[in-house]
């Protein structure tokens, strides 16, 4: 029976990693270059607004350099602003799953679940990235994990994360809506009131802050100024169901 020889067996185990390597970093240095072309067009257009172009490019890119994590966090993102949320999923998911200490792209996966109401997905990748130290930007998840939480209806983990993301960033209208809103759902009306009331010194004509001002003003009995917010809401939304909410809560005034 023939035997392997030492040196057949080396030249075997030589063979197999070097076909291993080019399995794995089987893209060439030219593709490379093309693919980080088409990423930095893909992002000037973004940047522009143009995500339509910007997919384009980046799926250019993609085909040259399949394993780039910060490409798929900008597929996310396109698809994101182009309300495929689906596709947005798998491209943040890929991104993480080829880079796992990817912070961003997690924050970013957790925003598209919480988008598709998957409260408890969100939940999970959230509190991983809110335990990140290095993460530069720590309000974001925390704000996203309080709105989480107020979805499911879990108010005091709703106040504990919104509170948390306060403090880092005391003006981050985000996290000051969605307190509002928390103290609102738990009867702490006034409290929601001094939070929302902060909240419009920065974006006094957001229909969605106006709403739950008005809302508020009517539980506390000043229907003149729960008109005048509710109107608002009305006048400067294009949202036809925030507007029949708007609609639904003046009406309660004049009942």
């Amino acid at each position: 029976m023939a035997r392997w020889r030492p040196d057949a067996i080396l030249f075997l185990l030589f063979t197999v990693l070097l076909l291993s390597a080019c399995v794995t970093t089987g893209i060439s240095h030219q593709d490379k270059k093309k693919a980080a072309a088409a990423i930095n067009l893909g992002e000037a257009h973004m940047s522009g607004g143009n995500y339509t172009a910007a997919l384009g490019e980046l799926l250019k890119a993609e085909k040259l350099n399949p394993t780039d994590p910060f490409l798929h966090n900008d597929l996310g993102l396109v698809y994101m602003a182009k309300e495929r949320f689906d596709l947005a999923v798998v491209h943040f998911e890929r991104a993480v799953q080829l880079r796992p200490d990817y912070s961003l792209a997690k924050n970013n996966l957790g925003s598209a679940y919480l988008v598709r109401k998957e409260w408890d997905k969100a939940i999970i990748v959230l509190e991983d990235v809110s335990g990140d130290m290095l993460y530069a930007t720590p309000h974001f998840p925390l704000s996203n994990l309080g709105w989480a939480y107020y979805n499911k209806g879990n108010y005091d983990k709703a106040r504990h994360y919104l509170k948390e993301a306060l403090e880092l960033q005391p003006e981050f209208y985000v996290a000051q809506l969605n307190l509002g809103r928390t103290y609102l759902a738990s009867g702490q009306l006034h409290a929601a009131l001094s939070m929302l009331e902060a909240a419009a010194q920065l974006y006094p004509k957001d229909p969605a802050l106006l709403l739950e001002l008005g809302r508020t003003y009517r539980l506390l009995g000043d229907y003149n100024n729960a008109r005048m917010a509710l109107k608002a809401a009305i006048e400067y939304t294009e949202d036809s169901e925030l507007a029949v909410e708007a609609s639904e809560e003046l009406n309660k005034i004049y009942q």
